[in-house]
């Protein structure tokens, strides 16, 4: 269990941490001679059970909040501290909403100095401390009066803390490692060292891991897992982690960045989120107001866009998208602080839910919408009414990894959830069954109107297609649908057009005329059709003529053209599809020699044939070789039809 400090100035922190562990936070030599804490601070002290409890003491002065924010994130408990004679103080109101913001919900009141009053004032202060913490987080928790000096109450609060370590138990062991490194060493003999609490999932011994946002590659070369050397990390706990990698130093690392596994890295300029403002503010959060952001150790100015209203009153809560000056690590769920733009103040704190907020567009209705749906604590409710109420699909990839999915958990995610997959693997979009049969009904509509208009004409290529749809559909989503309406053969692909099965383009009379000459010789020449200009000669045509004629069949899917000067019929470029399927079944490769005695046709026409299979996908050549990509019917199956 993590616990970290809270409070005020001198109210006696770091002594109580002292007196529970033995340790003196204060390392540095600034902190030894002004006697407060300036940085944050780290003790450990093992418990009966084995398990080994973390503090993080944190400064109390005012100066120094950005170094308790680094110290708060990521925590198990807090440990408010209150020093008996003063009572709750500016800093111990500012540390207490720091914690409330962040939903901090565990923790307990140590009431510090009773040495130094009398019984009366400790009544007088319980009922002050009850006040304070009314309507917060900690409202309720328990107030243990303790004295660092004569050790009054100090076994009371070690015993509190390590039942609550009984009660909460272990964290959730979900999600990809991801660690908020708060500081950066290096050790002699050893290298590069970062420390930070653990947000979520485990590290192990030689692992791969990234440095967020540079993009560093590193391997894990040892762990110190709550002060004790371990093989792994895992969620809750405080590491230092030793790393190496190619040129990797210090300077290049600082607080603030993340240690995490690969598939999170994907650092954000802005993110949506959930904002709460404080009831104390004067004044309500207005429109694109500069502020610094605290995010994990992360400090670094912005602005905040409102998006349901022109404000947000104190006390009340919005959406908005917070703006950065700079990309930094972020995902769903994270916690953050917001302070004003002199960095003075804390007005407000909340929890992400899109870590990929679009620049434009972000306040319009179906993105109210979206983020309403990454408001459910269940990733599958939320994947379910995204899925519902987008036609055009949801970002599957950005949904994983704001989700902080492991592999296995988006491989589950997807099987529960009725969704149907277009795009690449690497950044797949999902559509539900419904909205993707819509997609494919309004394009063959579309198809049925654009023949209806031009009889004449082949059918559109995938770009006219998809730009005659109603809506801006994604490519690879209009891809998805194109291709299952070709494989149930709703759709036919001649070409680089696309027609409704049945559908043949009427020639106008001079081509229809010029088509009853031409195909005969295309006919008997059959696999191996003369180039044009010879067959402009053999018919007594111009060769332009001949060739704008041509192209022009190609278009309807008369004709194939198959290099600059030859054509082929559709029938003939499926026959030797098939010879070359034959040569590279079973994975086996071929070269043009064995095409060319296999299809009995000359090596030029051959070398010809085989680029243009290139071209189309079906094949691909490595140096003097060539393997079959996909099933000649995939490719070129509607040709013959």
């Amino acid at each position: 269990m993590i616990i970290a400090t809270a409070g005020h100035i001198d109210h006696g922190k770091t002594s109580l941490v002292q007196a529970i562990t033995g340790v003196d936070t204060d390392r540095l030599p600034e902190e030894k001679k002004r006697g407060m804490s300036i940085d944050l601070g780290f003790a450990y002290q093992p418990i009966a059970n084995g398990k080994t409890l973390g503090f993080v003491d944190v400064p109390g002065h005012e100066r120094f909040i950005r170094n308790m924010l680094a110290g708060v994130t990521g925590i198990d408990y807090a440990m408010l501290i209150i020093a008996a004679d003063d009572g709750p103080m500016p800093q111990t109101i500012e540390h207490l909403a720091i914690l409330d913001l962040l939903g901090v919900s565990e923790g307990i009141v140590a009431l510090t100095k009773i040495d130094r009053v009398e019984p009366e004032r400790l009544t007088e202060v319980k009922g002050e401390i009850e006040n304070a913490l009314a309507g917060t987080c900690l409202e309720g928790s328990d107030i243990l009066p303790v004295s660092a000096i004569t050790g009054e109450g100090v076994e009371d609060v070690k015993d509190h803390l390590e039942a609550m370590s009984e009660l909460l138990g272990e964290r959730e062991l979900t999600g990809n490692f991801r660690l908020a490194i708060d500081r950066c060493f290096t050790v002699p003999g050893a290298g590069l060292v970062v420390t930070g609490g653990v947000f979520s999932g485990q590290v192990t011994v030689g692992d791969q891991l990234v440095l967020s946002p540079q993009g560093t590659s590193v391997r894990v070369r040892g762990i110190h897992a709550q002060n004790q050397e371990s093989e792994t990390g895992v969620v809750g706990q405080r590491c230092a982690v030793n790393i190496t990698g190619g040129e990797l130093n210090k300077a290049d690392v600082h607080r603030g960045g993340w240690l995490l596994a690969e598939q999170v890295h994907d650092p954000v300029p802005r993110f949506d989120a959930r904002l709460r403002v404080l009831p104390s503010e004067n004044r309500p959060l207005k429109h694109w107001t500069p502020v610094h952001v605290h995010l994990g150790a992360a400090e670094v100015p912005g602005r905040v866009a409102v998006l349901e209203e022109k404000s947000i009153a104190p006390g009340e809560s919005g959406l908005v998208q917070v703006v950065l000056d700079r990309r930094i690590g972020a995902l769903r769920h994270d916690g953050f602080i917001i302070r004003d733009q002199s960095a003075q103040r804390t007005i407000a704190g909340g929890r992400i839910l899109d870590p990929f907020g679009p620049a434009r567009g972000r306040a319009k209705p179906e993105r109210i919408a979206f983020l309403q749906a990454m408001s459910e604590d269940d990733p599958n409710d939320a994947l379910a009414q995204l899925l519902a109420q987008s036609p055009l699909g949801v970002e599957l990839s950005n949904f994983s990894t704001a989700w902080n999915l492991t592999p296995d958990d988006q491989t589950a995610l997807w099987e529960n959830a009725e969704v149907v997959k277009v795009g690449p693997d690497e950044k797949p979009i999902g559509l539900s069954p419904e909205h993707f049969a819509a997609l494919g009904t309004t394009t063959i509509e579309v198809m049925q109107d654009w023949h209806g208009k031009n009889p004449d004409r082949p059918g559109p290529g995938v770009d006219a297609l998809r730009r005659m749809l109603p809506n801006r559909v994604p490519l690879p989503v209009f891809e998805g649908v194109l291709g299952s309406l070709v494989a149930d053969k709703k759709i036919m692909h001649l070409g680089a057009s696309y027609c409704l099965p049945g559908f043949e383009p009427k020639l106008a009379s001079k081509d229809a005329a010029m088509w009853k000459r031409v195909m005969p010789v295309l006919e008997s020449g059959y696999t191996k059709p003369p180039v044009v200009h010879a067959l402009a000669e053999e018919l007594s045509l111009d060769h332009r003529t001949l060739e704008k004629f041509l192209v022009r069949s190609a278009k309807l899917g008369l004709v194939c053209q198959v290099a600059k000067n030859r054509f082929l019929l559709p029938e003939a470029v499926l026959e030797l599809g098939e010879i070359v399927e034959a040569l590279g079944a079973g994975e086996n490769t071929f070269g043009v020699v064995e095409f060319r005695d296999r299809s009995n046709i000359g090596r030029n026409l051959a070398i010809e044939i085989l680029e243009f299979f290139d071209k189309s996908g079906f094949t691909w050549r490595s140096g003097d070789v060539r393997k079959v990509l996909k099933p000649v019917s995939e490719v070129f199956g509607e040709l013959a039809g």
